[in-house]
């Protein structure tokens, strides 16, 4: 029977990626986006946590009676904001990071984990630490932010964005670390540069998927001959 995913971003960008990722499962997804709350968080100072903490409560139960199987929440910002604590559903979330937690965490080499927003990184972080701390693992991490570069996926000006990311990816590269990038809207560039170097880049969409097939048990579609 096709499963149904409600998707949440912050962003119309990652719809593509998901899209592309899940293509060959038998599934449906929805797609609800929500930029404006990003910017408030970041530029409303009269937008308290607790406003947004109820904006993304909202969200997730609006989703949730929609008829889904599952919710996917792919932005990190929304994930960090939310309390699950005080959720009313019974549908499962997936969290984008938390696989992507998972994978780090059990990397034992010095690691580089790249950002574009900053208004992600702290959040990001703080629970990633969490993870590693409920995990027993130890991380050896340096968070690297590539500044004024966010505003310009949030503008629509992906391939500006994608340059910028592939500058710093080429500089870092040679580093003897294991290199990661956080964001949904980074796995393209991550992509291109792993491709061209043939240095391996850890990415959440990547960790994702097998992650969501294995906790609403997607079928392959079947071929047509």
């Amino acid at each position: 029977m096709k499963k149904i995913i409600g998707c949440l971003h912050a962003h119309y960008s990652n719809i593509e990626y998901i899209e592309n990722a899940l293509s060959p499962y038998d599934i449906e997804l929805i797609h609800f986006v929500d930029p404006a709350l990003m910017v408030r968080v970041t530029t409303d100072e009269n937008f308290k946590e607790a406003d947004a903490q109820n904006k993304v409560k909202e969200q997730i139960e609006w989703i949730a009676q929609s008829n889904v199987d599952a919710i996917l929440i792919t932005c990190t910002n929304y994930i960090a904001i939310l309390q699950e604590e005080q959720l009313s559903i019974s549908v499962p979330i997936i969290k984008i990071d938390e696989p992507y937690f998972e994978y780090i965490c059990n990397i034992e080499q010095p690691q580089i984990i790249l950002f574009t927003n900053p208004a992600t990184v702290n959040g990001t972080m703080e629970r990633l630490n969490q993870y590693a701390y409920k995990h027993q693992k130890s991380l050896d991490i340096e968070v690297i932010v590539i500044n004024n570069t966010f505003e310009l996926i949030m503008q629509g000006l992906k391939q500006e964005y994608n340059q910028e990311i592939s500058k710093l990816l080429n500089t870092i590269i040679k580093e003897d670390k294991i290199i990661s990038v956080a964001q949904l809207s980074m796995v393209d560039a991550s992509k291109e540069v792993e491709c061209m170097t043939s240095k391996s880049i850890i990415n959440p969409l990547d960790t994702l998927i097998s992650s969501i097939v294995n906790k609403i048990e997607m079928d392959k579609k079947s071929l047509v001959l």
